[in-house]
Formats: structure tokens, sequence, C-alpha cells
């Protein structure tokens, strides 16, 4: 058993070195040249989109506006991969792994922003009146391919629900059993075994309350412990402030093999901050789109732009305090599993900070394993939507939190990377296919803001545009506005 995992270990390294990574570059350079630079030129426009108001279903309650659908993808991003994929980034490929984390963030954004804004152009209705939708949607409707869709889903559940929440539900537990021994008290397999079985309790509360439960949650959730895990990085920032430049000198040196670190080669540092940085930001692989399909804005590139500033948010912003927490308090490198962020806090600040870091560790692995489930709920629901299907993902996935949170973290990352690269290449693949579909909506976008409008879409704005289930206009004058930019 160890030699194959050893052997799909190497197979699936190579598949990132030579298939995955080179994908994301050509991805990104045909998005940045088609959209030119959107990550860059609308950042003003990505804090806008979040304040939109999305209006009333039916029954009065509030459709998911563009801020909840954000919070449920940073549900799922910020987690263990700020945290322990960092710490297992620099340990195994040095400080340099941290610039690859950077520069793929800014590169990968445009990509982000096109899925999403595929994933708002191909959406579909609810039968209470919102929305859903995501890269297998695109599939269908966009490309005309279904079973790509089919294969997607299935995919993706492996990945989210079942990987990606078996490494949270370890770290969980992990978390748990460091504060515990930071106040004295004794842990083994047994605590162990307690914890994960309190983590099911409480995610099976979460995942049989439904969406709304869920977006409600990490609406409240997220921006309260990213605040507060900034202020304790920034305080160690602070204290080590001399600490900074020599700490920055080593990322860029590492970066391209002037000084390397661990034996680590400049390939393998290239390789741990690309794998790291996707599975934190979860740019280009096809999950966020379909949380951020759910969301009811006036137009799609409102929503590709909020899900290209969650890119931002969690690369740029909560994985750079991470590293910095990291080389500015003497880290050790080579070994992956200890966790040198919580190491660096606890010799910055002492014990207390440790247990304020343990909350944030539980909090943010928490968040993630309901927004990972909701992506497999999402992937079950467009395969077949019934409501045994739906019942028996749960079952599962609260199944394999607590089976994660007593199994070996070695080989759960292992089945991870495997699924994760596959999850990207099949969405990637669509992305690019749909290009030309996201260029024009992201033209009709531009034309309206020079002409002064708040934009307002209909598949009537693109012409030719094809298997788009929703955004017929509501009345004939809800395209005067934007036929007069179009003369302009």
């Amino acid at each position: 058993m160890d030699d194959l995992l050893k052997q799909t270990l190497m197979v699936n390294d190579l598949f990132w070195q030579w298939g995955i990574i080179p994908l994301i570059v050509i991805a990104s350079i045909i998005y940045l040249v088609l959209t030119k630079g959107v990550q860059f030129r609308l950042i003003g426009q990505m804090f806008r989109g979040l304040r939109e108001d999305p209006g009333d279903l039916p029954d009065g309650t509030k459709k998911i506006s563009a801020f909840q659908a954000f919070a449920i993808s940073s549900a799922a991003r910020v987690g263990t991969g700020n945290i322990v994929g960092v710490s297992t980034a620099i340990a195994l490929g040095g400080p340099g792994a941290v610039f690859w984390m950077w520069l793929m963030a800014i590169v990968v954004a445009g990509a982000a922003f096109a899925e999403s804004t595929l994933a708002q152009v191909y959406k579909e209705r609810t039968p209470d009146g919102g929305f859903k939708g995501g890269p297998a949607y695109y599939m269908k409707h966009g490309l005309g391919l279904p079973w790509m869709g089919v294969v997607f889903s299935v995919i993706l559940i492996f990945t989210y629900p079942f990987s990606f929440n078996m490494v949270q539900a370890n770290t969980f537990t992990g978390a748990v059993n460091d504060s515990l021994d930071g106040m004295g008290v004794t842990t083994g397999d047994g605590t162990s075994l307690v914890i994960g079985l309190v983590l099911a309790a409480i995610t099976a509360a979460v995942v049989f309350g439904g969406l709304k439960r869920i977006a409600h949650f990490t609406q409240l959730a997220v921006p309260i412990m990213a605040i507060v895990y900034l202020l304790i990085g920034g305080a160690i920032v602070i204290i080590n402030a001399d600490q900074l430049p020599g700490a920055i000198e080593n990322i860029f040196n590492s970066a391209f093999g002037i000084e390397q670190f661990a034996g680590a080669t400049i390939g393998t540092v290239i390789l741990m901050g690309v794998r790291r940085g996707m599975f934190s930001n979860e740019g280009g692989m096809g999950s966020a789109p379909n949380a951020g399909a759910t969301a009811s804005v006036s137009h799609p590139v409102k929503q590709g732009l909020t899900q290209a500033f969650g890119v931002y948010f969690d690369t740029l912003f909560i994985c750079s305090i991470s590293a910095f927490i990291i080389l500015t308090t003497n880290p050790v490198y080579g070994d992956s599993t200890i966790n040198l962020v919580t190491r660096g806090v606890d010799a910055a600040l002492g014990g207390w900070a440790l247990q304020v870091m343990a909350l944030i560790l539980v909090l943010f692995t928490f968040t993630s394993v309901v927004g990972n489930y909701y992506y497999g709920e999402s992937s079950v629901k467009y395969m077949l939507d019934k409501p045994f299907m739906v019942h028996g993902l749960r079952v599962i996935v609260v199944g394999l939190v607590f089976l994660g949170s007593i199994a070996s973290l070695d080989d759960v990352w292992a089945i991870a990377d495997v699924t994760m690269g596959l999850m990207a290449t099949v969405n990637l693949i669509a992305v690019l296919a749909l290009a030309g579909v996201a260029y024009k909506v992201l033209r009709d976008y531009d034309k309206q803001r020079k002409a002064g409008l708040d934009p307002v879409f209909t598949r009537e704005n693109v012409p030719g545009l094809k298997g788009v289930q929703v955004w017929e206009p509501e009345s004939e004058t809800d395209t005067e506005p934007v036929a007069q930019a179009y003369e302009k």
C-alpha cells in the first residue's frame, strides 16, 4: 500500500509539473490579455459589488447576496490552507514558495473572475426563486456537454466534501489537542476520538440545516475570524519588525534558487507554492463558482469581480500574514508535521495567544468543512436532484469528518492533491473553451459603465449567446438604457 501511494504521488508530481501548472499559466495569460487585466483595472468595482442589494424572494426573505456568496466561497478558501498549507509549503519548499503563492494569486485571479462570471451567465433558477450553478452548468449549457459536467461533479465530490474535509477535520482535531496540551491536559487517541465525534455532531447540525443556514453562519464567522487572525499576525510582525527585511529577502532569494532551504530545488519551491496556493485560494479550480452562481446580482461580471477579490483576500492578506509569522520567528525547515504558524505565535506572544490561535484554527477549519459540503451538495443536485441523494451525501460527509479526525494526515493530503489537480484540469479546459463568452459579457459591462450606467445584463445584450437559462428582461423598458449605451 505504501509503495502504491508513493508511485501515485510521483505520477501526481509529474502531472502537476508538466500538465496543471502549464495549463494554469496558459489560461491566466489568455484571460489577462482578453480582459485587459480585469483583476487590476477593476479593483474598485470588486468592493462596490459586495454592497449590492439582492432583492427579495417570493416568500419575502432576502435572496443570497453577492457578499453572502463571497462568504460561502471564503468559508471554503479560508481554512487550513492559510495556516497549515502555508506552513507545509515553507517547511518543504522554503520561503520561496511564498513568492510563487503570491504570483499565482495575482495571475490566476483573471481565471477566477472568468469562472464565476460564466457560472452567473449559465445559472438556473431554483423552485424557491433563487439560483444554482457552477462549472457543471456552464459545461452543460455553454459547451453543450452535460457528460463533462457529470465528470466534473464526481471529481468535485471526491475533492471537497470528501478528501478536503478530512484534511480540515484532522487539522481541527490537532488544533484542539494543541490547545489542551497548552493547558496541561493530557491528550491521546481517546481525546481525538471524542473531538472527532463532537465535530461530526456539529457538522451534522449545520449541513442538515441547508444553504441558508450555511450562508448566515459564514457571513458572520468569516469576517470575524479573519480580522482577529490579521490582528494577531500584525502584532507579531510589528514585534519582530527588525526581522521583516530579512524575511522578505529570503522569500525572493529562495524563489529563484539563489538560496536553497532544506534541500528544496527550484522545481520543488515552485511546485509547493503553486499547489498550496491553489489549495488555499482555489482560483481556477471550479469550486467558488458554485457559490458565486447563487448570488442575485444585476450583471454576471459583478460576481466575477467579487470572486476574483476573494483570491486576493485569501492569499495576499491571510496567507501573507501566516508567512510573515513563520519567517520572522526563526522557523524550522524540512518537517511538514510541525505547524510553524502556531509555533511562531507561541514564540512571539506566549501561551495565551496560542489558545486564541487554536480557537481561530478551529473556526477556520469548521467553516471550511461546511463550505466544502455545500460544493458537494451543488454537484449532487446537478447529477440527480433528489432528496435521498442529498441526505446520503450529508451522512457520508459527517462520517468522513469523523474519520478524518483520527486518520493519517499525510494519506489524506495525498488523496486531496490528486483530486484537486484533476478538478482544476477539467474546469480550466471548459473556462478556456468559453473565453469568447466571458470576453463578450465583460465588454458589455465595460460599455455600460462608460455610459454612466449601473450595469444590468440581459441575454439580449450579447447577440448569439446560446444556452442561457435566465437573464431575460423583466420588461421592454429594461433594455432601453443598455441599447442607448451601445448607440453611443
